[in-house]
Formats: C-alpha cells, structure tokens, sequence
C-alpha cells in the first residue's frame, strides 16, 4: 500500500505533466494527432490508380484502441509470400497528459488462431510468412503477453482506459516478388503514401541486436541497440526515441557473496527530467541482471532522484519482478564515460530481502515510450565476476 509520502509524490510529478503538456498545448507544441480517416481516404484512392503487378491482394483495417485483442483481418496469407504493412495511428493512455503510442510498439501481429506474436521495429513493416493462415492484428498496450500466441497477462478490460487506433494498409505479395524492387515502382506512382518510401528505407538499413545478445519477446524487436567500434574498443550503442526495448544476454552464474558486476557507460541525454519512480514519468536507460527467481534489479542514472533510492517498477506488470536501484543522479558526469562496480549480492538482499540462487542473464533496457524524449548511451566492457570466475558480456 502506498504511503501518504509516496501519494503526494505521485501527485506533485502529475501536476507538473498537466502543466508542462498544458503549456505545449497552448503554444501549439503538441504534436497533431494522424488523421487516420483521410490515410484511409488517400489508400483507397492511391491502390484504385496504381499498377502494382506483383499484388496479390490488398486490405485497409482499423484496429481500435479500446478493444482487447485479437483483430481479425479477413486477409488469408500464403507461405513464402511476402506482406507489408504500413500504419497510421496513435493509441492513448492519457490525453490529459499527452501519453501515447504510435504503431511501432504498439502493433502486434500473428498468422493464424495459434501462431507466435511478432512486431515490427517501425511504423512500417514487411514480413514473409512461414506457413498458411488468418492475419490477425492486435493493439498492445496497456496489455501485456502471456504466452507466445497471444493470450493476454493482463485484465481485458483495462483495454477500456486506451482511445485512439490504428489503421493498416496490408498488402500481400506473389511470392516470388523483389520486394525493395516492387516498392520502389510503388512509391513513383502518383500519390504514393509517404509510408511507402518508410518501408523501402526501412529494408535498406535494417540493423541487427548486437552478436549473443536478443530482445525480450514481449516486448517485441527494436533498432534501439547497436555494436559499435572505435579505436578498437567495442561497444553498444543506444538511442530511445518513443519506444522501449530490453536487450538480453545468457549469462548463467551463481550468486555468492562476491559476485560483482561492473561495466562502462556515457549517458549523453537522460530520457526523462523528472523523477522515474511515477509510471508516466517511468522512462530511463539502464543495465539488469535477471535471477532465476523471476525477479530482476536494475541499476540506472537518475534525472532527480538520489543516489541509492531503491524502489519497485511503478508499472503494474512489473512491480511484482523488477526492482530499481538509483546509482548516479542529476547531470553531473554525463556526455562522459564512467567506470562502475556493484556488489550483486548486497544489493540483492537490500532490494528483495533475500539473495536468489543464480543469475541468469545480463539486460540493457531503455525506456523513452511515456514522454518521448530521445535518451542516448553507449556501454562497453560489461563483465560478471564470482569468485575466479568472469563473464564478459
């Protein structure tokens, strides 16, 4: 149960949301919401005049926020041949607070009643499905998967919070089409939907997690993370722009006493300004290790709060797992690299009350999908210690 401490300040970081959003919204800073009816107007148009020889088919669907999923298509796909989808659209949470989510994270797909979920890492996107069956469509948050197929974690009805939706325009090709090749005749057509040279851009520039490392699969894929070398120093990069990802790394290692972890990092811009602790302030870039208890801590750099504030994820799919740890504060030292070291042990015990077992994996996270304030980073030299035993991550 929250404190009477802890209420006042949820409220005071919810005061100072509605007035900074107010005073965008009266100089016009907010920016407009897509107009999902004149996308579908112009789509409806464009595909009436367009020769696209290597379409198959083509379908416009609306996938409204308030709705849990799934969303039916109607649009039965084949094996091998590809699709693409292009989506206009927003999904909020709170008006009054200008929180929302654009179909990169938010839209989620699956062939067939039983096929595995997916996404996509932009508001654009193609895939080449592997077997025959129904797309469906589904708009995510405030959900939360349950299992690869789709089934939700979450109450169907908080569904009923979120307003807004999506709208997709799909387009099945034959199957042994070039698809940057039919894009690109796409997009000369007249009134060719900007989203069209989004995906073609989009398949020209696909990046791959860095080597070893995988996303969280309910979260979906991303572009947030990427190698990098300089001078012959490897390193992640990271950039958040209105999206999230957690990036994982196996690194099974038995907790003891003197188990450390310890890694590098330049943090040149903090996602957030305000305090994380609040959920619609809860964006931050960090690094976690997961246990095999199912719990995690994170240590991040916070905007305000002080070093070693310790608290649980305001965010109620994860405040029974994840447990945060502040180690740096404020904007002294970033846009530098600084060397860290933390006993895993001890802060196992101060955060969750007892020690886990083992550790299993190493996270990168980063976190910007509340206030959409891009948030950068750069890591190297990660390393789990136990005994005569390192990890390098």
């Amino acid at each position: 149960m929250k404190t009477f401490k802890q209420t006042l300040h949820e409220l005071a970081i919810v005061s100072r949301l509605i007035w900074r959003t107010t005073s965008k919204r009266w100089r016009g800073q907010l920016t407009p919401e897509p107009d999902r009816a004149s996308f579908r107007s112009h789509c409806e148009t464009w595909l009436e005049q367009a020769a696209a020889p290597q379409l198959e088919q083509s379908a416009l669907v609306d996938i409204p926020a308030n709705q849990p999923p799934w969303f039916d298509t109607g649009v039965d796909l084949c094996a091998g041949e590809p699709v693409s989808l292009f989506s206009c659209g927003r999904v909020y949470l709170s008006r009054l607070l200008d929180i929302w989510v654009g179909p990169r994270f938010q839209l989620w797909m699956r062939v067939g009643e039983d096929g595995d979920v997916f996404s996509g890492t932009r508001d654009t996107q193609s895939f080449v499905p592997e077997a025959n069956g129904r797309l469906y469509l589904a708009s995510y948050f405030p959900g939360e998967w349950a299992t690869r197929s789709g089934e939700l974690a979450t109450d169907p009805a908080d569904y009923r919070k979120a307003s807004g939706g999506i709208t997709t325009l799909i387009l099945c090709w034959r199957q042994d089409s070039d698809l940057a090749a039919a894009l690109t005749e796409l997009n000369k057509t007249a009134n060719a939907p900007p989203q069209i040279a989004a995906e073609l851009a989009r398949l020209q520039s696909e990046n791959r997690p860095p080597e070893s490392w995988k996303y969280l699969w309910f979260l979906g894929e991303s572009e947030i993370y990427q190698s990098q070398s300089n001078a012959g120093q490897d390193s992640i990069r990271c950039h958040t722009h209105a999206d999230v990802g957690i990036l994982q790394y196996d690194a099974p290692l038995e907790l003891t006493p003197d188990t450390q972890i310890s890694w590098e990092w330049r943090i040149e811009r903090l996602p957030s300004d305000i305090a994380e602790d609040t959920l619609p302030t809860h964006d931050y870039l960090s690094i976690a290790v997961e246990f095999d208890n199912g719990q995690d801590i994170t240590w991040y750099w916070s905007a305000e709060l002080p070093a070693e504030t310790v608290y649980t994820c305001p965010l109620p799919t994860w405040a029974h797992r994840e447990t945060h740890i502040v180690i740096r504060s404020g904007p002294q030292g970033l846009a530098q690299w600084q060397q860290e070291t933390r006993n895993v042990y001890d802060d196992c015990i101060r955060a969750l009350g007892t020690p886990a077992a083992n550790i299993k994996r190493v996270w990168l996270i980063a976190n910007s999908l509340f206030q959409r304030q891009p948030g950068d980073c750069e890591y190297r030299n990660i390393a789990l210690t136990s005994g005569s035993t390192t990890l390098r991550i």
